[in-house]
């Protein structure tokens, strides 16, 4: 049966539990578009839960545009479409394992601290709330492919503070543990600055494509992240729900 390896993680509302064991495996490219996952009926027997909690599991997903709802067909995985792309650049480990190859990470800092005025402003917080700073450098085959710069709030997410990153990426975490409700990102081109050059192994001055994120639980701030890697790109920004957590 379609979906059998689906495993809830114990963390968190039981809908929440079910979006993200489905989630996993679109995101990591495991499930290719088109196949079928298992009805509510399935997943109801499965988990023991009530028709409106899968309900709004997958409202949540094909709010997201993980998955369509067809009538006849049941629940599908979707097709990618340019904007989810653009969305999902931020995970860099699961466009590493698209690409076929193994995904490594150093964590270069990691520190609890207040914000200051500046991690304030980036992370839309009153300046002295309590952030983890992270800052990671991603490789794929050896090669570094992208510089992380991220501030979580700890009040957003506060079983962060256990987790040492050691086998896992801060935005993969977030997304297995934190729902979202709302996310805005942009993409530009910047040139590198000697500290960046310097982890990503380029010239001081190169070409390089920053995306910058922030996600919502509410109106409360979740994460800011920027993320750079060796291009160049025009800004594009967008704003998004997911439809079932409206």
């Amino acid at each position: 049966m379609p979906g059998t390896d689906i495993v809830l993680d114990g963390d968190g509302p039981l809908h929440q539990q079910i979006r993200r064991a489905i989630a996993r495996p679109i995101l990591a490219g495991a499930w290719a578009p088109g196949r079928r996952i298992p009805s509510e009926h399935e997943l109801m027997a499965r988990f023991g839960v009530s028709r409106m909690t899968v309900n709004r599991a997958l409202a949540s997903l094909a709010g997201e545009g993980l998955v369509e709802r067809k009538r006849k067909s049941g629940t599908v995985v979707a097709a990618p479409s340019a904007e989810r792309a653009v969305f999902e650049i931020w995970d860099i480990s699961a466009e590493i394992a698209r690409a076929g190859a193994t995904h490594a990470m150093r964590l270069l800092l990691r520190e609890t601290a207040e914000a200051t005025q500046v991690e304030a402003d980036r992370l839309r917080v009153p300046t002295g709330t309590p952030v983890l700073r992270l800052l990671l450098c991603h490789s794929a085959k050896g090669a570094p492919v992208q510089l992380e710069e991220r501030l979580v709030s700890v009040r957003a997410a506060p079983a962060i503070l256990d987790e040492r990153f050691e086998t896992i990426a801060p935005g993969r975490w977030l997304l297995d543990h934190v729902p979202w409700t709302e996310a805005e990102h942009s993409i530009r081109a910047a040139e590198a600055s000697p500290e960046i050059a310097h982890h990503l192994r380029i010239g001081p001055g190169a070409a390089c494509l920053v995306v910058e994120r922030r996600t919502w639980r509410g109106d409360e701030p979740i994460t800011f992240a920027r993320l750079t890697s060796p291009a160049g790109a025009q800004v594009l920004i967008g704003r998004f729900r997911p439809a079932g957590e409206r």
